[in-house]
């Protein structure tokens, strides 16, 4: 799948939860690789932070990014618009330190972007593929984001409170198609107890009942209800029963447990890729999700790529009898076994590596270890297959090396390894040279990267 970016401008206005402010976003388009970045205009120099789990400094009632003393505060919902829509690039330009609030939650975010549409970018998506279990814990609040393998993107949330108003609430999303019907539309909430502290934190002072949900669970008198509304600054409310303060009804009766859901979507979009996986989240909170982001951000810093999925049982795209139809080379130089990926822009090779290979009677008698400049030929020759994919008749044609730069080697391979090779173009083609950017996994480990040049020649 191509990334996209919104086909046009649009934008939102209204008061800040946390400051009060009258607050403008403009979300515009942006090229390819760019991601989510926010851009102060109310500050010199419109300074840019990037919406990244690594930028994440607070997570009390929202989440905080910041760069330096320039902070965006409440990102989540946006966000989650965002990821929903399957947008990967995008600009959004503001005039104070947070989002507006809105009504609490993302559907005015989602019917923006279904407003100006969205269009396809030359680039493929960059997925984070769950490949195993991940987890992350927080004994204190019990609190926990587990995340297992799938071939698509699903949430599953779970939220308890200490509350005969809200016990225990479950919500799912099983498609990101679903999100702007099922859980957009939900509103963050709060209970009439922790109103006071958020005030005197300096917080909430945007907050009212047009834009969260207030939940009433515990004994007050009325006096010390009016008392909250004033120091809120919103109408008085009589109040005799426990339950939700609101005029507006629910949207759905889990409302609470779907607001949560929007929640670590929204900061799941600080990972800086779309997901593949299932996540399960259980009492989740800005705090336990944003760790889990940080600790995929850090694995995606450490590898740059991941390596590529492989399942022996399905039939590749190339056989070696496919290969030979291609490649000039014969034993003992033809190190390519088959091919199980491929697209316009790279290629996917796998070298099984046995004890039989002839350079380990040589390379080492005693220690057999794969010479590295093997491993830059067979990464060239799955190379010269992704470029023989550019022209018609590929049999007619040759590749040749002509550079290679900035080789690493970074694990000895050896008899028994299965070896990944994934080759990308880093230039288009041009007067028949292409530029070439190849990965060596073995497991989930790199063990070999370089970048080279070849050039595609007809056959006399």
């Amino acid at each position: 799948m191509k990334q996209l970016t919104l086909k046009g401008e649009f934008s939102v206005a209204g008061k800040g939860l946390h400051t009060g402010m009258q607050i403008e976003a403009t979300f515009c388009p942006a090229p390819e690789n760019h991601g989510y970045k926010f851009q102060r205009i109310d500050i010199e120099e419109e300074p840019i932070v990037d919406a990244l789990a690594e930028n994440v400094t607070y997570t009390t009632r929202g989440t905080v990014i910041s760069k330096g003393d320039v902070k965006i505060s409440t990102v989540e919902h946006a966000l989650a618009a965002l990821y929903a829509a399957g947008i990967d690039n995008c600009l959004i330009k503001l005039n104070a330190p947070e989002l507006p609030i809105l009504d609490g939650s993302a559907k005015e975010y989602c019917e923006k972007i279904a407003a100006v549409g969205t269009i396809e970018q030359a680039i493929e998506k960059d997925y984070y593929i769950v490949k195993q279990k991940i987890e992350v814990r927080d004994d204190t609040t019990e609190s926990s984001i587990v995340v297992l393998p799938d071939d698509d993107f699903s949430i599953d949330t779970m939220v308890a409170f200490d509350s005969p108003i809200l016990t225990n609430q479950f919500a799912t999303l099983e498609n990101l198609g679903d999100f702007p019907s099922e859980i957009a539309a939900s509103r963050t909430f709060v209970f009439v107890r922790e109103i006071e502290p958020l005030v005197k934190g300096n917080l909430i002072k945007g907050g009212d009942l047009d834009n969260a949900i207030v939940i009433y669970d515990s004994p007050l008198p009325q006096e010390e209800l009016d008392r909250i509304a004033d120091l809120m600054n919103v109408p008085r409310k009589s109040v005799t029963e426990f339950g939700y303060v609101n005029d507006k009804p629910l949207f759905a009766a889990n409302e609470p447990a779907r607001h949560k859901l929007m929640d670590v979507l929204g900061d799941i979009a600080l990972i800086g890729r779309p997901l593949k996986g299932k996540i399960i989240a259980t009492r989740p909170g800005h705090s336990i999700n944003t760790t889990f982001s940080k600790k995929i951000r850090k694995e995606i810093k450490r590898q740059e790529l991941q390596a590529p999925i492989y399942n022996p049982s399905i039939e590749p795209l190339m056989d070696i009898n496919k290969i030979r139809e291609l490649l000039p080379h014969r034993y003992p130089f033809l190190l390519v076994d088959k091919v199980i990926e491929r697209s316009d822009k790279h290629i996917v090779g796998v070298k099984n590596v046995t004890g039989n290979e002839p350079f380990f009677q040589g390379h080492f008698p005693q220690e057999p270890v794969m010479p590295g400049v093997l491993m830059i030929e067979a990464m060239a020759q799955t190379g010269g297959l992704l470029v023989l994919g550019t022209v018609d008749e590929p049999e007619r044609y040759s590749t040749y090396f002509m550079k290679i730069d900035n080789v690493k080697f970074r694990q000895k391979v050896v008899p028994g390894d299965t070896l990944l090779f994934h080759v990308s173009f880093m230039t288009e083609l041009r007067r028949g040279c292409a530029v070439m950017k190849g990965y060596a996994f073995v497991g989930e480990k790199i063990v070999t990267e370089c970048e080279f040049m070849a050039q595609i020649i007809k056959n006399k």
